[in-house]
């Protein structure tokens, strides 16, 4: 016993040794909750929420945090229905094409048989025309107005071509005996539609006999490119702006040929990369992903996409969705991927644009990352000990 103290009072530096290893544990067993790197904090339960993860004081208004469960899953379902239906069925965007109507800057071709000299009124060509140029013909004014010899000014805009038939036979058989005479459009300058975003010739479009449906108009475009969102397409009418689900239109049984669009509306097909969702945390491969062509991503999708979870650093019962960051009314959901439904939960949870995808770390990351900080200081007491002895 005697010579175990004098042979701790030989070596003055071993307390400090000493104290500098009792330190160094206590703070790595005591400091995880200053761990680096980015991590989710669980404070006690809150009974009124449902939820146990929040970082604000108690007197602040909490953010509820969701289980995402099958009840979940159902009311979101059943939320998504409604909004899918009524995006384009109730707000009368489907019915029945109409004959196309006369307007101001379309070109009338109007032929009466027998009667050669009329057709003097037409005028000659003099020079290659451009291909905003009207063709040859009776140009609609801005009044609606043709002028046709010896039948005199006819107001023929919002009509069609056999009303205007009808009233210049009348008006030429009062000169004529039995006129034939033939009315078309030559030239559809009247009425268009604007088609932008992810189409491969946007642009306008001139509405003509043919009706402009929703793929008409689409398919007059171009068709799709890869990037397209074919699960946000907007249309804008009179100032208001209509959500059309293209591909779950389909999916519910109504097909977007049955869209007639009309005269000054705008049909947008938004980008994949501006409905993007962000994975976070202790997955491999941390990115943004894109939604499917069809504008839908599930979360068990974006998962995957990401290289799945990190199974060295991940916590798996700590997955969350934060959503509507940006709104005043925020909303988070918290899946315990451990569960043994939780694959199926997470196939069938829908994510939407600029969700936040968030895994949390585990217990030994945190300590590790702790330990990584305190072993410089560890170091350096030791060094300072063994250079006092």
């Amino acid at each position: 016993m005697n010579c175990h103290r004098s042979s701790i009072r030989a070596w003055p530096g071993a307390s400090a040794l000493v104290a500098v290893v009792a330190i160094a544990l206590l703070a790595a067993l005591s400091a995880c909750s200053l761990a680096p790197g980015q991590r989710m904090i669980t404070p006690a339960s809150l009974p009124e929420t449902g939820g146990r993860f929040s970082t604000e004081p108690q007197q602040v208004e909490q953010i509820p945090i969701t289980d995402i469960n099958l009840e979940l899953l159902r009311k979101l379902n059943r939320a998504a229905d409604a909004q899918s239906e009524a995006s384009a069925q109730s707000l009368g965007l489907f019915g029945k094409p109409g004959v196309y109507r006369i307007g101001p800057g379309d070109v009338l071709q109007i032929i009466v048989w027998d009667h050669p000299e009329l057709a003097a009124a037409v005028g000659q060509v003099t020079q290659v025309q451009r291909p905003a140029d009207a063709v040859p013909g009776f140009l609609v004014d801005e009044s609606g107005n043709i002028q046709f010899p010896y039948a005199g000014t006819l107001h023929v805009a919002g009509k069609d071509s056999a009303a205007v038939q009808r009233e210049l036979h009348a008006k030429l058989s009062e000169v004529f005996l039995k006129p034939e005479v033939t009315v078309r459009i030559a030239s559809f300058r009247a009425a268009q539609v604007y088609i932008d975003g992810e189409v491969h010739t946007p642009g306008a479009q001139q509405i003509n006999d043919i009706p402009m449906s929703l793929t008409e108009a689409i398919n007059r475009a171009g068709g799709f490119t890869p990037a397209a969102d074919t699960g946000r397409v907007t249309l804008t009418r009179g100032g208001v702006t209509y959500p059309i689900d293209v591909a779950e239109l389909i999916a519910l049984g109504r097909s977007p040929s049955g869209i007639y669009l009309k005269s000054g509306d705008m049909l947008h097909i938004p980008s994949r990369d501006d409905n993007g969702i962000f994975l976070m945390g202790e997955v491999n491969h941390p990115a943004t992903i894109m939604p499917m062509k069809d504008g839908k991503l599930t979360l068990s999708q974006a998962v995957s996409q990401a290289g799945s979870l990190n199974l060295n650093t991940a916590d798996a019962a700590q997955l969350f969705v934060i959503r509507d960051a940006k709104s005043t009314k925020p909303q988070i959901y918290h899946l315990d991927a451990t569960s043994p439904v939780s694959m199926l939960l997470a196939n069938q949870f829908e994510l939407q644009p600029n969700d936040v995808v968030y895994v949390d770390n585990n217990g030994l990351v945190r300590f590790n990352r702790v330990l990584s900080l305190l072993l410089p200081a560890i170091n350096a007491g030791v060094t300072s000990a063994l250079l006092a002895k």
